[in-house]
């Protein structure tokens, strides 16, 4: 049975997580300032040495030095040599930086139609009866075939929606205009967030961030430090990263280590403010995500913090100091105590408020699941660099990375708002066609109305008027008719002037 030493007690005695039960998810709480860091640290650099691969949300941006080997000094130096470590115990990790704005690590990319309509809702704040209008603009997609990538598709369907409101209304239901405005309004404002450069592709393929090299798995720092600022993008993502790897991987049942491991800091972002319906996605990823050999690790001040549906399927857990200034401190303080499984030497509600830093009390599954007696004691010392990297380092080295030219820039390939673009066009060319059809009509009637050259010949013979502009013809036949009439007006006149005449003889 493979186990990790992850603390010691004071007594020196190893503290160690079971590696069949670390996809049983976990918890790290505490203050600020407590060492939840170092924790969540120390957990990802046990998980990669042992060939798993990690992914880490870096809120505080601290986490970048992880891929360089820890120095013996300060702290770390004390702690290593309380417990008889030397200097071959600090190495590096392989890590790969991400970043969803694209500066700072690997562009993170998501469709739209990815996303789907409920995690948009979420994001975008929605109430029922405009998530309702934004399911039926997916509704229409689907039945047309479009695809929804970035935000300019879903700007240009739901005008398009919009302008086809009494066609959709019959077979849908009711398309509100206020609905389709507010929606429109807060596609700006996420644009201003920068989820125009999060909503495109190519898409992040989730097989690149379960990687090894060298019998080592693969660290996947997200920068968050900016997304932090959007906190309803952020919690939107790792919502769509949890279903995305449910959908993506195979049932293993309990495997003997896991097969990924997923690292969220600052996790009360994404339930602060959630729907029922939310959190129950939430819960269920992560109680069926076990069996896909995903553990799911929540990093958070207080566990409070998280829905008792969601803390009631973390099985092994790092509490670290809490304080217990006001009464909803005290009350965190008893509900983080009542979590753990009693020990009989320990009073957990003081030892809570008592934790110096780099102390916790700690709590993981035994080989059959069940939850170990809660032990104080000091986090194992981290093996790698604990300062960041510098900027020009990160840079660097993400941009060194092998993946980096996939998913480098943005391509915008045919989708909706192209799909949209042919039918305008279209339509423009049938209404064009339609009008020049009925011009020819109208020429062709004009026509068949002129008089032909037999009637202007005998018009003008007969003394008819021509018509301005009817043509070469129609001016010979004035032109004949004119020298008939002089040579007739002659020939009577003669013939009157010869009767006078004789008349006068």
């Amino acid at each position: 049975m493979t186990e990790y030493t992850i603390a010691h007690t004071h007594q020196n005695q190893a503290i160690n997580l079971i590696a069949k039960m670390a996809n049983r998810h976990g918890l790290i709480a505490g203050a600020t300032g407590t060492g939840k860091t170092v924790t969540l640290r120390k957990l990802a650099e046990t998980f990669s040495s042992a060939g798993v691969p990690v992914f880490m949300a870096d809120v505080k941006g601290d986490l970048s030095g992880i891929c360089r080997a820890g120095q013996n000094s300060g702290k770390v130096g004390e702690r290593m040599a309380q417990y008889g470590l030397d200097d071959s115990y600090l190495q590096g990790f392989p890590v790969r930086f991400w970043d969803v704005y694209g500066e700072t690590g690997i562009p993170v990319r998501v469709s739209i139609s990815e996303m789907g309509p409920m995690l948009l809702a979420r994001l975008m704040n929605l109430n029922d009866t405009q998530e309702g209008v934004l399911n039926l603009v997916f509704r229409v997609a689907d039945d047309k075939g479009w695809h929804l990538i970035d935000l300019k598709d879903l700007r240009g369907l739901l005008q398009y929606v919009s302008d086809n409101a009494k066609e959709y209304r019959a077979t849908y239901g009711n398309v509100s205009a206020a609905s389709i405005g507010a929606i429109q309004r807060q596609l700006l404002q996420l644009e201003s967030e920068g989820a125009d450069q999060f909503f495109g592709e190519p898409e992040l393929n989730l097989q690149d961030w379960i990687q090894c090299e060298n019998g080592q798995g693969v660290m996947n720092i997200l920068n968050a430090e900016k997304l932090m600022r959007s906190p309803r993008l952020y919690s939107a993502f790792m919502l769509w990263f949890l279903a995305e790897l449910f959908e993506m991987l195979p049932e293993i049942g309990d495997p003997d280590k896991p097969k990924f491991v997923l690292f969220f800091d600052e996790a009360h972002l994404i339930f602060d403010n959630a729907n029922k319906v939310l959190i129950d996605q939430v819960e269920q990823a992560v109680r069926l995500i076990r069996s896909k050999g995903v553990g799911v690790y929540f990093v958070t001040q207080n566990p409070l913090d998280l829905p008792d549906t969601v803390l009631g399927q973390l099985g092994n857990r790092v509490q670290h100091a809490l304080r217990a200034f006001t009464p909803r401190d005290q009350k965190a303080v008893k509900a983080a105590a009542d979590t753990f499984r009693s020990n009989p030497d320990l009073n957990v509600a003081t030892a809570i408020t008592e934790l110096a830093v780099g102390e916790a009390l700690v709590s993981c599954l035994d080989e059959k699941g069940m939850p170990q007696v809660v032990q104080r004691a000091l986090i194992m010392p981290p093996q790698s660099q604990l300062s960041p990297l510098a900027i020009e380092e990160r840079n660097a080295a993400f941009q060194a990375d092998s993946l980096y030219p996939h998913y480098k820039d943005m391509v915008d390939n045919f989708s909706a708002y192209e799909a949209l673009q042919q039918l305008a066009q279209q339509q423009a060319d049938e209404i064009q066609a339609a009008a020049d059809a009925k011009a020819q009509e109208k020429a062709a009637q004009a026509e068949a109305a002129k008089p032909g050259m037999v009637d202007g010949f005998l018009g003008g013979l007969f003394g008819g008027r021509k018509k301005a502009g009817q043509g070469l013809a129609y001016d010979l036949a004035d032109s004949v008719g004119d020298q008939i009439n002089k040579q007739v007006t002659k020939a009577i006149s003669r013939t009157v002037m010869g009767v006078i005449k004789n008349m006068l003889k």
